[in-house]
């Protein structure tokens, strides 16, 4: 308990820093955060507050399209990433990651929907588990060039239109995302994002590990 509290306190401090990092590099912050999100690190609204803060706060206008794309394109990167770690390790992996209840319940839904259960993924937001919905997909066999397809086109729905939101309130949003309160709301979310993402990374780990062991013994 006492390391998971200091663990906060250290990230915490950080918070500010890492935000401003990723808002200051612009678009590239975007991809980045994008790729990082939707492969095995968990950043609940990390690149939502991210696009509306640098859509809100450009001066000019019509860079809200490269905004969104780099943050849709991010998304499929981290995608892929993820694919290419699943889709080898199968339906065995997905269950060491998931667990047998979840399983059943993403593999319902994958075989039931397809793509279209991909699109939907990358269209809700947190705390829609949409890396565990990639896992699964790719576990699946659920064709590549489809899901990577879906994926792209519900993120860049959803980036769209919190860009075009940004744009209509213009310094009015900005001056919210200003305050205090926001700011620690976002400091709040990246603090629990770097826990969050140690503690993913350790459960794939885990996994992988596992996985590799089952397939490492010798058949009785």
């Amino acid at each position: 308990m006492t390391s998971r509290i200091l663990l906060l306190l250290i990230s915490s401090t950080w918070a500010r820093a890492v935000f401003a990092f990723f808002r200051r590099i612009g678009a590239l912050g975007l991809f980045l955060l994008g790729v990082f999100d939707s492969s095995f690190l968990f950043l609940p609204f990390g690149n939502d507050l991210l696009l509306i803060a640098l859509v809100s706060s450009g001066r000019e206008p019509w860079r809200w399209v490269i905004y969104t794309l780099a943050a849709a394109l991010g998304s499929v990167v981290g995608v892929a990433l993820v694919d290419l770690v699943m889709r080898k390790a199968g339906e065995e992996g997905l269950e060491k990651f998931v667990g047998p209840k979840s399983l059943d319940r993403l593999k319902g839904k994958i075989e039931k929907r397809g793509v279209w259960a991909m699109f939907f993924a990358a269209l809700l937001p947190p705390p829609f588990p949409f890396t565990a919905a990639v896992a699964a997909a790719s576990a699946l066999q659920l064709a590549r060039r489809g899901m990577l397809t879906a994926v792209f086109a519900g993120r860049l729905v959803r980036f769209t239109a919190e860009s075009l939101l940004a744009l209509y309130f213009g310094r009015r949003l900005l001056h919210y995302l200003r305050s205090d309160y926001v700011e620690y709301l976002v400091y709040g979310l990246i603090t629990v994002a770097v826990v969050g993402a140690l503690l993913s990374v350790r459960k794939w780990l885990r996994a992988r590990l596992s996985l590799l062991g089952g397939f490492g013994q010798t058949p009785q």
